[in-house]
């Protein structure tokens, strides 16, 4: 059996959400943006996981 290829399909759909229960993406985030991970949290509680919103709500 041939060993499965690796491709980029999906990970633009993952970059465009931001995980609020993984710490290494809030983190991340949270240093973009200028932020507390807390607040990012609470952005992601608030109104969902999309990045672009996310990032829109903190005033990035």
């Amino acid at each position: 059996m041939a060993a499965k290829k690796k491709t980029a399909r999906g990970r633009k759909q993952d970059r465009a959400r931001v995980a609020g229960g993984q710490n290494y993406e809030v983190r991340y985030e949270a240093k973009n943006t200028g932020r507390s991970a807390s607040a990012i949290k609470k952005a992601v509680k608030k109104i969902g996981n999309s990045r672009k919103k996310v990032e829109k709500r903190l005033g990035r």
